[in-house]
């Protein structure tokens, strides 16, 4: 475990211009952005992804599938380095500042995998990071490693049946993290401080093949005035206590047919007190789409589910907040727009077809979608005025898993190979 300086030859700065100060600042602290929507509402983002938009464009070490994160005007990204989880620093002008690195990755196995496909997160200071290999860790703004510890060591090896998906998230004074599959399932909060285990709560559930293999990532809320941990996964979602890990709510019943092989991938997103959950097969013609009740406590199975679809839903990405509506990529480049409180479709649209599918979750930058596809394309399309509009398809020329980030006018890529920032 070493921090060293670094140049990366191969870095290719389009423009040496750093971010105007006239542009909006704001921070893009983890996977879903600062309210876990997977949005913004102001800025003025790009139309097209070409080289006429392209800010910088570096070269990346290895392959990687998490999604950077945006602190202070500084981006932060996993990738390995020559076999090493390892996290690295970019100024705004994308100059390399530093890389931390940490112990042996260990590879991912599915296509669009790797063993960095946790995304880091921040409290606006420190950077935490978790990796497929086990290292959970804490990083200052300077690349000091603050706190390391080793959760395959501390608690097995998970016995999920693809790459680890779930990304830390932060409470006030921990970071929480869920591991859900066939095996000893818990969340588990740790101090931010040091590191140390605060509690560790048991999250076990039976059910059919698979469906207790999770890899949504939890959200933090507050619930009847307390700091909460919104879970979902094993056909369940739970909530719990961040003080102690008590479970206070509880959801279940989104799978009455017992189907097998349906694992939670998406992650949730809530509109005001309702939280929608895409779950099923949408791959394979049987989607689920939930709404579901964030109120009352104890086991609220038979009072929450405040609508039910089974002819929409996603299977890998994730659903989208904006301006008080819902917004669904599906895989195969499907979208729709839904009102979450009674889950009805407000309008649909769809990206042109290929078979090639979208596994990156989208986001909304100023009414704009921007979709990535697992082959490096990426859609960029007009959500305003209540209907949908495709403004461009820009090929980036390697794959792309993690999930676009909006910044200051700028939208930034994690591709296999590279890290772009593209602007107007």
């Amino acid at each position: 475990m070493h921090r060293t300086c670094f140049t990366l030859a191969a870095a290719c700065f389009l423009s040496a211009s750093l971010l105007s100060a006239s542009e909006p600042a704001a921070d893009w602290h983890s996977w879903r952005g600062p309210h876990d929507s997977g949005s913004v509402e102001t800025g003025t983002f790009p139309e097209r992804l070409d080289d006429a938009a392209t800010v910088w464009k570096v070269s990346l070490p290895g392959k990687g599938c998490s999604t950077p994160i945006v602190v202070g005007g500084r981006v932060y990204v996993t990738a390995p380095i020559a076999g090493k989880d390892s996290l690295l620093a970019f100024d705004p002008s994308g100059k390399p500042l530093w890389q931390t690195e940490f112990s042996q990755e260990n590879p991912g196995k599915h296509r669009n995998g790797s063993g960095c496909n946790a995304s880091p997160v921040s409290d606006g200071t420190n950077i935490f990071v978790y990796f497929k290999s086990g290292t959970l860790a804490a990083i200052s703004p300077a690349g000091k490693i603050l706190w390391q510890t080793d959760i395959v060591e501390r608690f097995g090896q998970a016995t999920l049946y693809w790459d680890h998906g779930t990304s830390p998230v932060l409470t006030t004074g921990h970071v929480i993290l869920a591991r859900m599959h066939n095996g000893k399932s818990w969340v588990a909060a740790f101090d931010k401080t040091n590191g140390d285990l605060t509690w560790k709560t048991e999250r076990n559930y039976q059910t059919p093949q698979e469906g207790d293999h999770g890899y949504a990532t939890p959200l933090v809320i507050r619930h009847a005035g307390q700091e909460t941990i919104l879970t979902w996964g094993a056909e369940h979602l739970t909530m719990h206590n961040a003080a102690d890990g008590k479970l206070v709510w509880s959801c279940g019943n989104f799978n009455p047919d017992a189907e097998k092989l349906w694992p939670s991938i998406s992650t949730p997103v809530i509109v005001d007190h309702t939280a929608v959950i895409a779950f099923g097969r949408n791959d394979r013609g049987k989607p689920r789409l939930h709404g579901i009740k964030l109120i009352g406590s104890g086991d609220v199975t038979d009072s929450s589910h405040a609508w039910t679809r089974d002819d929409t839903g996603t299977f890998v990405p994730s659903p989208i907040s904006y301006k008080g509506q819902v917004y669904l990529l599906r895989d195969a480049g499907e979208v729709d727009c839904l009102d979450p409180e009674s889950g009805k479709t407000v309008w649909t649209g769809r990206f042109p077809k290929n078979r090639a599918k979208f596994y990156a979750s989208p986001i909304i930058a100023g009414d704009k979608l921007y979709a990535p596809r697992e082959d490096g394309v990426v859609f960029v399309a007009s959500v305003a005025g209540g209907k949908f509009e495709l403004l461009s398809e820009n090929d980036m020329q390697e794959p792309m898993i993690g999930s676009p980030v909006p910044v200051a006018n700028r939208i930034y890529l994690r591709g296999e190979q590279h890290l772009f920032c593209l602007g107007q």
